[in-house]
């Protein structure tokens, strides 16, 4: 049995003595220098610590617990049988070198430029970052991309980011932790922007609850975060955008949001190009005298479109304030001065107006609402009806059915009748899009005005976009069948781009033992903190040379290339970001915010590999199905063993073919060569990260917790495949002006 401990060497002119780590095993002794030195009165030599008392007292103690654990593990606890001191020390060495490297982290204040011509990107609902991490891959005649700031609502996101970006890559790249629903988002993302020009916006706002005005059936925090995104991009104004979403989007409501999707960014005006619409409006009274009205309310709404979101929110209140003064006058003559005043026909229009001129007001309401609502998790239960038909009564649409039912109930005839029509279809247009309005103003054209209002429409609309584009990730060397839809927003001065090609064909595409081969070297319930050898002829004996023939030469995206390419592992191994990043450092990992504050810095070879715990019986489980091939066919097996679980599915990795979708629940998954769940490294692999991106915080959590917190497995299955982004990224650079 081996002894591990410190001690200190001799005291240099400056009182300081260098801290050593001594190993004595079968005779032989290894000593260490741990790169810290420490005043003899500060060191506790029982218990190995530093005192409270000494300078960086909790960072030291973290890094010595560390060492030790890491020398111990190497000593007694290692897969492999016996390192020889050698070994032991080169390992040690390593993390005492990555503790010294860190120790010169210097943030630059911006990216430096090392060649060509830098383009600038945002990335909002980041996550992870694969978004960010496919853009930084990416270049394409000496162009490249330079991050500006990501943005998400967790902490853990945030510290994911900040450990990745400025940490370990040295950048200047900011991070807003603010939900984009807030009044105040704008203003805090133009701080961080600092006034530079930003050419790129990505990200995947969540569209599960985005549904069409007045049918929602459920309000929470992801409700229509869709349309806050496209109020960045409003006023950002990118030469390009791009939003990932589920594939499910394009059929939800039989194809209706899509449409809708694709009107609001159709709706994003070209401010420059508003005055002429406008005069071709007014233009229109010449042969409209009788719709005056409504072409002075279209006038209205499209001017709101070049204000600022307080500007545009005082407008809106003008808008609503012109129609409701025609009603006033309108209402003398439809009834006597009692019935004005004591109607509920009357009193539900007048009041409507009321309510559509406090929007803002309401929609901060609604906002609180319904983080109160989600905090409290009212869902599924005898309270939720409540919360939504209240919340739906606040929705501008609403209100307006509800002043059309009383208009109808007054049965307003005769001269009367065009009046109350033409209120009703200025508040229709209120709520409307641009796209919509500029629909409806083909009513009042005629041909030889329809041809101008083509060309005027062609002109308004800042960002052309004719269809999302379905992208599969394993098109793009992903090892991973993962379908995602692009909307990819091109603004009317940039080349149009309508598809990204892919950069692998179909029988190039990467398998999931390319991906995972060589980091099968870990059982139930174990850890691993930097890599082994795996043998793949002692591994799989009789198949070995049909599995080492899975393995292929590529390029970074993938493409085989048998003379200068590497393995999907080793590309993994070394990482992807082309050696652009000189100020970049050794990973590590911390547990929390307060441990990077502290210094509590874990710098491993390998990070994020760890398997879960499993019970006898869920191994059990997961051998009949791993040997049956899948869940359905081993349902028999399973009940004459009495291991049937509640769990509806469970997804057996093919070794030689791409995994399904990556998702949250590392459960869902059993690993091709043993019965056993993938560690967050395995499912980072399968999504493309490079094993030098280490996801932060905790590993996993569950119940209750999953509605807020966002661990590792989270990060990881929520994220946009890198690979998938940097071919996104390329085909941008090969196209911006």
């Amino acid at each position: 049995m081996a002894t591990i401990n410190y001690y200190l060497d001799k005291a240099d002119k400056k009182g300081l003595s260098p801290i050593h780590l001594r190993i004595n095993c079968n005779g032989k002794q290894i000593k260490i220098s741990t790169g810290e030195k420490i005043a003899q009165n500060d060191f506790d030599k029982e218990v190995q610590q530093v005192y409270n008392t000494a300078e960086k007292h909790i960072e030291v103690n973290h890094y010595l617990t560390y060492l030790k654990e890491r020398a111990d593990e190497l000593l007694n606890k290692s897969y492999k049988k016996v390192y020889t001191n050698k070994e032991i020390k080169e390992t040690l060495n390593d993390y005492v070198k990555a503790y010294k490297e860190d120790h010169n982290v210097n943030i630059i204040r911006e990216q430096i430029s090392l060649y060509g011509k830098p383009f600038t990107f945002v990335d909002l609902f980041a996550g992870a970052g694969g978004f960010s991490e496919g853009f930084l891959q990416a270049e394409h005649n000496n162009n490249f991309f330079d991050f500006l700031v990501a943005n998400d609502i967790n902490e853990n996101c945030e510290l994911t980011h900040v450990v990745r970006y400025n940490y370990q890559l040295g950048l200047d790249a900011e991070f807003l932790c603010q939900d984009i629903t807030e009044p105040d988002f704008l203003d805090n993302l133009l701080a961080k922007i600092k006034g530079k020009n930003v050419d790129v916006v990505c990200g995947g706002p969540p569209c599960q609850s985005f549904s069409l005005a007045g049918k929602r059936k459920k309000f929470d925090k992801k409700d229509d975060l869709f349309s806050h995104y496209l109020e960045v991009i409003k006023v950002l104004q990118p030469k390009y955008f791009v939003m990932e979403n589920v594939k499910g989007i394009l059929t939800k409501e039989k194809g209706k949001i899509k449409e809708l999707i694709l009107k609001e960014i159709n709706s994003i005006v070209d401010i420059k190009e508003i005055p002429k619409l406008t005069d071709f409006i007014k233009g229109l009274k010449k042969t409209n005298k009788n719709n005056e009205f409504l072409l002075d309310c279209l006038v209205k709404k499209v001017e709101i479109e070049q204000f600022s979101e307080i500007k545009a929110e005082d407008a809106k209140e003008v808008y609503i304030k012109t129609i409701e003064a025609k009603f006033r006058k309108l209402t003398p003559e439809i009834v006597d001065y009692k019935t004005s005043k004591t109607d509920e026909r009357i009193s539900t229009i007048r009041h409507g107006f009321n309510l559509l001129i406090r929007n803002k007001e309401w929609e901060k309401l609604k906002r609180d609402i319904i983080r109160e609502k989600d905090f409290c998790n009212i869902d599924n239960d005898y309270f939720v009806d409540s919360f939504t038909n209240f919340l739906t009564e606040l929705d501008a649409n609403e209100i307006i059915l509800k002043i059309e039912e009383a208009f109808k109930q007054l049965k307003v005839k005769g001269l009367h009748l065009k009046t109350s029509n033409e209120i009703l279809t200025a508040l229709k247009i209120y709520t409307q899009n641009i796209d919509d309005c500029l629909l409806f103003l083909k009513n009042f054209c005629n041909d030889e005005q329809n041809l101008d209002l083509e060309k005027l429409v062609s002109d308004i609309r800042l960002y052309k976009i004719e269809a999302p584009f379905v992208a599969n990730s394993s098109n793009y060397g992903v090892p991973q069948n993962r379908e995602r839809v692009l909307f990819i927003g091109c603004r009317k001065d940039q080349k149009f781009i309508s598809e990204i090609p892919a950069t692998v064909t179909e029988e190039e595409k990467v398998s999931v033992f390319e991906a995972l081969y060589d980091l099968d070297f870990i059982g139930n319930d174990e850890e691993a903190h930097h890599y082994e050898l795996v043998d793949i002829s002692k591994q799989y004996n009789g198949t070995a040379k049909k599995m080492k023939s899975l393995l292929k030469q590529r390029e970074i995206n993938g493409k085989p290339d048998i003379l200068k390419g590497k393995t999907f592992s080793e590309w993994s191994k070394i990482g992807r970001l082309n050696g652009r990043f000189k100020n970049a450092k050794t990973p590590f990992y911390v547990k929390s915010t307060e441990a990077l504050t502290n210094k509590e810095k874990v710098y491993d070879a390998l990070h994020n590999h760890k398997t879960s715990k499993q019970s006898d019986d869920v191994i059990k489980r997961l051998d009949i199905i791993l040997s049956e091939g899948n869940y359905k066919k081993a349902h028999c097996k399973l009940e004459e063993c009495g291991l049937l679980s509640n769990k509806r599915n469970y997804n057996v990795l093919n070794p030689e073919t791409q995994s399904p979708t990556v998702m949250t629940i590392a459960d869902d998954y059993i690993h091709y060569n043993s019965p056993r769940s993938l560690t967050v490294r395995e499912m980072a692999r399968l999504q493309s990260f490079d094993d030098s991106f280490v996801f932060q915080g905790k590993r996993s959590t569950g119940g209750n917790n999953r509605k807020t917190e966002v661990p590792q497995y989270t990060l990881v299955g929520n994220a946009v495949p890198p690979l998938l982004a940097r071919a996104v990224a390329t085909e941008i650079l090969r196209n911006i002006k």
